[in-house]
């Protein structure tokens, strides 16, 4: 793959072996003589980090030398620099597909823990790319994608930090949960889930009391705008000539449901219960029971009462989770709404909306504005940690330092042996 190389890097020191520590040393030695990036020099860098990347997943399998030398070097920093300069499009691209196949490839939980090290990931997660642009876009949010996918007990501590409340890969991911293109929607699904699935306590805790409500108050209006336009098409199509428009926004609407049923049965109580209360006092009630129940006209966004049959019939298709299903069911055939309109002061502090009760409303901020908003709220006092950055502190990732490669292999070796 990168046999042509013999006419992009010449010079003295190059290995005839591409696959080898010998490579990686003069892969290095490219680097350290091209730390800005030129028009003349674009081309050669990028086709270095492809090189290193392919030498990393060879000596994952074959040399464990090859990631002592990538560590020692600290060479992920090479890259981070070469990120944070006005290096074009192309090169932004071309790193984001690289390290998508690094991690991708990567299998020993010891090298992992290398490429983990030392924050330069969080550092690239939060890097401000342009996501306007649809190639950046999709492989940044299949880089995160790849990144959940390595998410265990263990290597949860390298992206969530405990002593900053910072979870970078998790909340730079939810921001872009209503994106217009399905497949960013459906990667940002996949993450949320991997996520919630790592049975860490202080991590979920984490993300119920910082980001549920929230992310879940704006998923909600999503889904339920999402409703209004679904019940939109089939009143203005009388014709039946959008049939592939309606199958579309249905086919939507289920994944929705599959999506908040698979958060539901991983069963975490906390985020349970945080998820059910929205569902149901600011969806299902107020958008599909109530649609059934008045016909007066009032202010409130309604839907055809065939309509929330339907979208109803699939709630209890789709979703399982037994304390959502009853309390739905109890309104549903006992025809009392009295009990879900009347509400404690603390029942209603704990749901979180400021507009009422019982009701579909728009959330009152932006997802990415209440994430930022919690974050400075709840930032501790900041504690210098191995694997995490404290924010602020960048002047070590933006030069390829050398030094303490001894101290980081033995807090990677203790962080193995838990």
């Amino acid at each position: 793959m990168f046999g042509r190389s013999r006419s992009w890097v010449g010079g003295q020191g190059k290995s005839k072996n591409i696959h080898s520590l010998d490579h990686l040393k003069y892969m290095y030695h490219v680097l350290t003589k091209n730390t800005t990036v030129t028009d003349h020099n674009r081309n050669l860098l990028v086709e270095t980090i492809r090189s290193i990347t392919e030498i990393l997943i060879w000596g994952d399998q074959n040399d464990s030398s090859v990631f002592d030398f990538f560590l020692e070097k600290n060479m992920l920093a090479f890259f981070l620099n070469i990120l944070r300069q006005k290096s074009g499009r192309y090169v932004c691209v071309q790193l984001l597909q690289t390290l998508n196949i690094l991690f991708e490839n990567i299998s020993h939980e010891t090298s992992l823990y290398y490429l983990l090290s030392n924050n330069h990931v969080n550092s690239i997660i939060v890097h401000k790319f342009d996501f306007s642009d649809e190639e950046i876009m999709a492989y940044y949010i299949s880089f995160l994608k790849t990144l959940s996918l390595k998410l265990n007990d263990h290597t949860v501590h390298f992206f969530y930090n405990e002593h900053t409340n910072d979870f970078a890969l998790y909340t730079e991911a939810i921001k872009f949960f209503n994106h217009p293109e399905s497949m960013v929607r459906i990667a940002v699904r996949t993450i949320t889930l991997n996520v919630y699935k790592v049975d860490n306590q202080h991590m979920l805790h984490y993300i119920r009391d910082k980001t549920a409500v929230p992310y879940f108050s704006n998923l909600v209006w999503f889904i339920g705008s999402h409703v209004i336009e679904l019940d939109k098409c089939v009143q203005t199509d009388e014709e039946h000539k959008n049939r592939g428009k309606l199958s579309d926004l249905v086919a939507e609407h289920l994944d929705h449901l599959h999506y908040l049923n698979d958060i539901l049965i991983i069963n975490c109580e906390f985020l349970n219960d945080v998820l059910t209360d929205h569902l149901l006092n600011r969806l299902f009630l107020p958008l599909y029971v109530y649609s059934l129940v008045s016909q007066e006209q009032s202010e409130e966004r309604k839907i055809n009462p065939q309509v929330s049959l339907y979208l109803l019939s699939q709630v209890f298709l789709i979703i399982h989770y037994q304390p959502l299903v009853h309390s739905l069911a109890d309104v549903i055939l006992n025809g009392d709404l009295s009990v879900f309109t009347l509400q404690t002061e603390q029942s209603a502090h704990k749901s979180s909306s400021n507009a009422g009760v019982r009701r579909f409303t728009k959330p009152p901020e932006s997802l990415e504005h209440s994430l930022e908003m919690s974050r400075h709220r709840g930032r501790k006092r900041t504690q210098k940690r191995p694997n995490y950055k404290n924010v602020g502190e960048e002047e070590e990732e933006e030069r390829g330092s050398e030094e303490g490669p001894e101290e980081e292999k033995e807090k990677l070796w203790l962080c193995s042996q838990n």
